[in-house]
């Protein structure tokens, strides 16, 4: 008979491990799912995992990473302070122009910050080890490792079966750019894939940089010399039809894909890094003891993906003035019933990821409304309007 859980999180990155963390503090019927053999693989295990501000005039956007840098801050540190390195960082102009920016942004800056040899540096910059973190958070959480999810069909009582093995009252997905398993087309979401390396090196950095790329704060490594220090991370989209060729994110272990991101790529990515970060702070005998690759997902419009998700067909059928963009309350649109998702978090998931996490344990818990910029309805509502034009 299949076990049943009352809640199944898919992805164990650091979107589903959070998610299983909040959820842990309500319910003991958790199962954390993954393809992998461990937690954080993917675009989690491939972040460096800094924390740091985004600068910019005043929009929603920066208002949603301020709130979350604040958030997952101060959670880590709850953690404990072997789970974060608050050493700070130090933001660098790219250019001229750059700087001319960041001048021009200065009466927007959200958190302290002082001038420092090139740059400006912000006291609330961190970064944490993805491994480390995800392990804690779900230390107490069953697990379901190198599990790979086939089929996921929905019962007649609204509850979930995956792969017919496993029962769920609520499904979770928290599959970062993997979403074969969401068949609702206005769910859009693109892979950036990259690359982060970890080095030995004779210097020790005191601090985080950031300047074309981040490099960590320096750590001694145990029996030598020498220092880790992280640096990532590259960008690459690849023209794949996701319909066609899903490999190398589906693959259990990008690190030995070699379609799309082959060896060629990673070589020459990692002498990419190297250089970026000599163009910031001098480093001496480096040797890249470490390469992580993953694929980041974002949304079309940037902002992350939170709740429920919308039925887009049967929301249609019963609103199909929503073609002709007549505005619909979102509490009146048809949602699939307890299937939930985080996802679209980009390059920021250890900043988002957590405060993302809390806000939808706490909906799905005590019915707190989720943040209307983040909720899926919107890009479900964009997506409606465009139908009529493309049916002419």
């Amino acid at each position: 008979m299949n076990k049943e859980y009352d809640y199944v999180i898919v992805g164990a990155g650091i979107a589903g491990c959070s998610t299983a963390y909040f959820l842990s503090k309500y319910s003991k019927s958790i199962l954390l799912i993954d393809r992998n053999s461990d937690v954080a693989f993917g675009a989690s295990g491939a972040a460096g995992a800094f924390l740091s501000p985004l600068l910019g005039k005043p929009n929603k956007f920066k208002d949603l990473i301020s709130k979350s840098l604040i958030f997952s801050t101060q959670f880590y540190k709850n953690l404990g302070n072997e789970f974060i390195s608050n050493c700070g960082v130090n933001r660098i102009p790219k250019n001229q122009e750059d700087r001319e920016k960041f001048e021009s942004y200065k009466p927007y800056i959200d958190f302290d910050y002082e001038v420092m040899d090139d740059g400006y540096f912000f006291k609330i910059g961190s970064q944490v080890i993805p491994s480390l973190i995800c392990e804690f958070l779900t230390k107490n959480v069953e697990k379901k490792l190198s599990f790979e999810v086939l089929n996921i069909e929905q019962n007649s009582d609204n509850s979930w079966q995956i792969n017919k093995q496993v029962k769920a009252k609520n499904l979770i997905l928290t599959t970062g750019a993997d979403v074969k398993h969401i068949k609702e087309e206005y769910f859009d979401i693109r892979a950036v894939w990259g690359q982060k390396i970890d080095i030995s090196t004779s210097t020790q950095t005191q601090i985080n940089y950031h300047k074309e790329c981040s490099v960590s704060k320096a750590f001694k490594i145990e029996n030598s010399d020498l220092y880790k220090v992280s640096i990532g991370a590259t960008h690459h989209k690849f023209d794949c039809d996701k319909n066609i060729c899903n490999y190398c994110i589906e693959n259990a272990n990008i690190n030995e894909c070699s379609k799309c991101y082959n060896s060629t790529i990673i070589n020459k990515d990692s002498q990419k890094l190297i250089e970026l970060a000599s163009d910031i702070v001098k480093l001496d005998n480096i040797k890249v003891v470490d390469v992580k690759i993953g694929a980041r997902a974002s949304s079309n419009d940037y902002f992350p993906m939170l709740g429920k998700l919308v039925d887009s067909k049967k929301s249609i059928e019963k609103f199909p003035h929503l073609l002709n963009g007549t505005h619909i309350k979102d509490s009146m649109l048809e949602t699939i019933e307890n299937l939930f998702v985080i996802n679209g978090v980009g390059g920021r998931g250890f900043v988002l990821s957590p405060y993302l996490a809390n806000q939808l344990v706490e909906n799905i818990i005590n019915k707190k409304e989720i943040e209307e910029e983040i909720k899926t309805h919107r890009l479900f509502k964009r997506w409606a309007k465009k139908q009529k034009n493309k049916k002419k």
